[in-house]
């Protein structure tokens, strides 16, 4: 069937009281940022609806690209006809031959918004029942949890049908829960950490260390692909990727072997912290879980912690390795987050690092290394990616991920 419209339904922005209008024009902001490589859509975010007009695009590929936006309950492919009984009744019998099946139950939940159309809601509750009954006489009708809901609209510019209800992410619109900077490893923890947090509604920046010829394009490209994946939830991301080779170097050179790990994560730190001050967020993310490994126990996490002032936000901190891999499955990264890639958190990692390094030692072993220059130098040479959903930086580098897989 030739759709007309996406109906799209709120989720918890029902509940946001006098600041629904904001969260509403966020979300609206975000779909079309997230349908925006469709030509001709309109987007129009009203007070109980959000109505996406295809005007002739592929609703399939429309409804995939919404199922990741969040902020949406749920939405509904659409069909228009005029204000014309015997239209209506003919579009609803074709509606319901798309789904039907022998025996099945039914309902009709009819909105009428046009209070000037002759049949109140009553009415053609009852006139599009019988019609269907007549043309599928096996039908039952069934008020609660039927198999099939025909969902009426009567508005002024049309009637719309729909016939299917599809799930959407749930969650707050990406914007509405302010900004924060997320540590993006490449790993299988930071893009479900990324997800939790766009889920809440925070808009984040990605800021992932690449540490040449450490580290290589393999690793960056792949970075960049989970951003793309990620992306999709919020219609784009900023990737902030930041030198980090010279800073692991001469850590290596001048910090004791058991402290390497803590003084290089308490610069990776402090450089973003600096990166989200400049850039005016709130709080820094990261794919953390308690005691998954050396450098995630409570004392290693008070040693890194001690740079910045600012909020760390670890949405994985409670959840074990088998609860993040099936949220890494859902939403899709798990497969490209195990793919072989040189980490710049495992290069130069020494054989036995501190799992509860001192606080005092770390902030002497940091002291031997020029903090300040090695960090304008790293922050002078970072560069700045706007990753939209549906950019393929797989297929930019088709060569080198050959070689991986």
């Amino acid at each position: 069937m030739e759709y007309s419209e996406i109906m799209v339904r709120y989720g918890e922005l029902s509940t946001k009281g006098k600041n629904k209008k904001d969260f509403i024009k966020q979300l609206g902001h975000n779909v079309r940022k997230a349908l925006s490589k469709f030509d001709d859509l309109d987007v129009s975010a009203q007070h109980d609806r959000l109505h996406v007009t295809l005007n002739g695009a592929d609703s399939t590929a429309v409804m995939a690209r919404l199922k990741g936006v969040f902020g949406i309950e749920n939405f509904s492919p659409s069909v228009k006809v005029e204000k014309d009984i015997t239209a209506i009744k003919a579009a609803a019998i074709d509606m319901l031959k798309e789904n039907y099946q022998p025996g099945m139950t039914f309902k009709i939940n009819t909105r009428r918004q046009d209070k000037e159309f002759p049949y109140d809601t009553y009415q053609l509750n009852e006139l599009l029942g019988d019609t269907l009954l007549d043309a599928f006489p096996d039908l039952v009708v069934k008020m609660k949890h039927p198999d099939l809901e025909l969902r009426v609209e009567v508005r002024v510019n049309g009637v719309f049908l729909s016939g299917q209800t599809i799930h959407g992410a749930g969650g707050l619109p990406v914007g509405t829960g302010g900004k924060a900077v997320m540590m993006l490893s490449g790993g299988i923890d930071s893009p479900v950490a990324s997800y939790y947090a766009l889920r809440r509604g925070v808009k984040i920046d990605m800021v992932h260390f690449f540490s040449p010829p450490y580290t290589s394009e393999q690793a960056l490209a792949k970075a960049k692909e989970l951003t793309a994946r990620l992306a999709g939830y919020s219609g784009g991301i900023q990737f902030i990727q930041v030198p980090f080779t010279k800073i692991q170097e001469t850590i290596k050179e001048q910090v004791p072997e058991g402290y390497l790990m803590t003084v290089q994560r308490r610069l990776m730190l402090r450089l973003t912290a600096a990166i989200a001050e400049k850039r005016h967020a709130k709080g820094i993310f990261n794919g953390e879980s308690l005691g998954q490994v050396a450098s995630q126990t409570l004392e290693s996490m008070a040693a890194i912690n001690d740079v910045t002032s600012m909020p760390i936000l670890r949405p994985l901190l409670s959840m074990d390795k088998t609860e993040i891999i099936k949220v890494a499955e859902d939403i899709d990264t798990y497969d490209l987050s195990i793919l072989p890639y040189e980490d710049c958190c495992t290069i130069f990692t020494p054989p036995a690092p501190k799992t509860h390094p001192d606080l005092e030692k770390s902030r002497r072993f940091e002291s031997f290394i020029d903090v300040e220059g090695l960090m304008k130098e790293a922050l002078d040479g970072i560069t700045v990616t706007e990753i939209r959903p549906g950019d393929n930086y797989l297929n930019q580098n088709e060569d080198v991920f050959a070689e991986l897989l």
